[in-house]
């Protein structure tokens, strides 16, 4: 006697298990301009690299002979692949199947995603779609007709969020939203490294429409509540992809820099890019009247590898710019003042961006550049409301507390308790010769130390004009670099081999720089 028949049934369930949701939902699905979870893992990963984890996984019912009656699948695939020949795990659901919301086998499933990638040491893919827990519970339709059975998780339970502490802490995660979002999938899109989301099919929701119009009585749309505009402002997503196949190619991108975890270094790639590249517009990018701004990005683009920008977080704390990059080929993370916003000031989204980012470079042993333009703290009734001391203070700590090599570039300003944050511990600090440095910028200096003088002039505007003008004149770079509180003050054309120069220094330091990381409390 063989055991043919349950070899039957393990194929059966594997069969319904791929046609998940049935032909009709994924038809649905299309026509929303969505594809399903699994177009989406074959879309990402390299070709025929996807080995399921779970595949049957599901609830099945047989009748009397055993024969396999009804299937209803796991809704949230997950298994292992590769990218760029790199493993990772990969995993997500999609609507398809009950809007998203977890069977009890797909929410198994989704919580072994982050103990699978802590385990194999792999970096965390994930593909989020749906409304997260359900009043029905995860019986399924027919718990609607009765009241919806508690947990059976035991109350000594680890909370699922220590899986996703334990991914954070270890490999890289990323997490995309592909259509709306809400509850638990939020929180996993924000618990992510890099956490993306499409133009025209995602919205990312703690509650949902009926649910804010029955709590709250306002009416809004999805896409008014949660929608990439909302988002790229409020710093819940990083990056918008303008449909789900340029979103693959981010996350392809983005994994690029980084090592497959915190016990490896980050991969460097063969640069064709000359390390002694001397740029002639660096001399005159920053313009000798104080009032006059630049283009930050344009600057950044002279002095990295050519191409490797990678800018994250682009509409949230403007003022800040974190991106990574490549010099010499290898990762590196990039912090710089935008003066185009806030005249580059810190405010209280800033500094939250910068303290998320240094973290994330301290992480995964980038070392960080830093380009400085720093005024100082954001200042005003909403920079007070907004506790933007308290933010900023915690972005310094974090600072303060990283390992990882620094270097920052004084560029042009460096004012007041915000510019502790642009200078990591023991960096190599150099300047150029357009920086002004002190405790206030000239302009609020010169309103609190000679406020009586002005307003007794006759000419107040013009008083406090060539008071400013009188106190920039003395602010020479010189006297800094002659004292050696900066290694050097540098041609600003030759930033670029002054940057490759130290990457090639820094690397046996880089190469003992591994394992995990942690810190003390912050403000």
């Amino acid at each position: 006697m063989s055991w043919k028949s349950e070899v039957e049934g393990i194929e059966e369930r594997r069969r319904r298990s791929r046609e998940l949701g049935g032909s009709e939902a994924v038809e649905r699905q299309h026509q929303r301009g969505r594809l399903t979870i699994r177009e989406r893992i074959d879309a990402l990963l390299d070709p025929a690299s996807f080995r399921e984890q779970g595949p049957i996984a599901g609830h099945g019912e047989t009748d009397e002979a055993g024969q396999l009656r009804s299937f209803a699948p796991a809704n949230y695939v997950l298994g292992f692949g590769k990218l760029g020949g790199r493993p990772c795990v990969v995993g997500g659901e999609d609507f398809t199947q009950r809007g998203g919301s977890p069977n009890a086998a797909g929410l198994r499933k989704s919580v072994f995603a982050e103990e699978l990638a802590c385990r194999y040491r792999l970096p965390l893919v994930r593909f989020l779609e749906g409304g997260g827990g359900s009043v029905a519970g995860t019986a399924g339709p027919r718990a609607k007709s009765r009241p919806p059975a508690p947990s059976a998780e035991p109350l000594t339970a680890e909370p699922r969020f220590m899986s996703f502490g334990r991914a954070m802490a270890t490999v890289p995660v990323v997490s995309m939203a592909g259509g709306a979002v809400a509850g638990l999938p939020a929180a996993r899109l924000v618990a992510s490294h890099l956490s993306i989301m499409t133009a025209e099919t995602s919205q990312v929701l703690i509650g949902g429409p009926a649910l804010v119009e029955r709590a709250l009585g306002e009416k809004l749309s999805k896409e008014e509540l949660g929608g990439p505009g909302v988002h790229l402002r409020s710093g819940v997503v990083d990056n918008v992809g303008r449909d789900e196949a340029e979103c693959f190619e981010i996350i392809r991108r983005f994994l690029g820099y980084l090592p497959t975890n915190v016990w490896e270094g980050a991969p460097t790639v063969e640069c064709e890019d000359d390390p002694g590249r001397s740029e002639p517009e660096l001399l005159e990018i920053i313009p000798r009247n104080r009032r006059r701004i630049y283009k930050m990005r344009r600057l950044l683009e002279l002095v990295l590898d050519r191409g490797s920008i990678f800018e994250m977080t682009p509409l949230y704390g403007r003022s800040q710019i974190t991106a990574l990059a490549r010099l010499r080929g290898q990762p590196v993370g990039v912090l710089a003042n935008d003066p185009n916003f806030y005249a580059g000031s810190m405010t209280a989204d800033g500094a939250q961006k910068v303290r998320r980012f240094v973290d994330f470079c301290d992480t995964f042993h980038l070392p960080i550049v830093s380009f400085v333009d720093e005024p100082g703290f954001m200042i005003g009734l909403e920079a007070e409301r907004r506790a933007t001391i308290r933010y900023g203070t915690a972005a310094i700590f974090s600072v303060m507390q990283s390992t990882v090599p620094w270097i920052s570039i004084m560029v042009r300003k460096a004012y007041g308790v915000a510019a502790a944050a642009h200078f990591g511990p023991a960096g190599t600090v150099l300047s150029w010769p357009s920086v002004e440095t002190g405790a206030l910028p000239i302009e609020g200096g010169v309103a609190v130390a000679f406020r009586r003088e002005i307003e007794a002039a006759p000419d107040p505007e013009q008083k406090r004009a060539e008071l400013e003008e009188r106190l920039a004149a003395g602010r020479s770079p010189f006297p800094r670099a002659e004292g050696f509180a900066v290694q050097d003050l540098i041609d600003p054309r030759s930033t670029r081999p002054e940057l490759c120069n130290w990457v090639e220094l820094i690397q046996p330091g880089l190469r003992g720089h591994r394992g995990e990381r942690s810190y003390t409390f912050r403000p």
